[in-house]
């Protein structure tokens, strides 16, 4: 009899680990991003990702991150908080380039403040990919809040774009603090929405 113990994978689209397979986390714990979003929005930053600072906030398998590693982004910064999810990230990461990725365990909204620092000190900004939890999840119930007011948090300078990966139908405000929202693009039950 078979066990329900199927692997979920995915790959790195394009870029030096082009192909490389990743494996994704549980769908019990994560929600995977999927190909055509992150194809859009690796088509939209097209270039500007390269030597640029990543932060992916709720990083799940890294997929996010790891893609922009590939297409030439010089530094990721990782968030997660389930522990199964962190260690199928690390594993992700050792297959790519461990030095250039940083990864903070634990609650993503109080260890923002690190990354920040970090970007602070070194006078750099960064992307800021943030994709939480769809708040239809039992506990998520404030997570778009609480999103919001981490983003209300953010210092100008060590932001080069906000990118928030939401469920479809959530209405985010045109002005969040300094950042304005320059552009939402639906796919299915999620959007992807832009803030500068």
């Amino acid at each position: 009899m078979q066990t329900n113990t199927k692997k979920f994978t995915k790959k790195i689209i394009s870029g030096k680990f082009k192909g490389k397979v990743l494996n994704v986390p549980s769908k019990v714990t994560t929600r995977s991003s999927k190909t055509i979003v992150l194809e859009s929005f690796f088509n939209t930053l097209q270039f500007d990702i390269v030597d640029a600072n990543f932060v992916e906030v709720f990083s799940g398998s890294g997929s996010i991150g790891l893609e922009a590693l590939s297409r030439g982004a010089k530094k990721i910064f990782f968030m997660e908080k389930d522990r199964e999810a962190l260690k199928v990230l690390k594993a992700n990461i050792s297959l790519t380039e461990p030095s250039l990725c940083e990864v903070y365990a634990g609650n993503s909204f109080a260890n923002i403040t690190q990354v920040v620092s970090k970007l602070k000190k070194s006078k750099e900004n960064a992307y800021i990919y943030i994709d939480p939890p769809f708040s239809v999840r039992e506990g998520m119930e404030d997570i778009y809040d609480r999103m919001i007011s981490l983003i209300k948090s953010l210092p100008r300078e060590c932001v080069k774009m906000i990118i928030i990966e939401h469920m479809t139908g959530l209405e985010l405000p045109e002005r969040i603090n300094v950042f304005t929202l320059k552009k939402s693009k639906k796919f299915g039950n999620t959007t992807l929405t832009y803030f500068i």
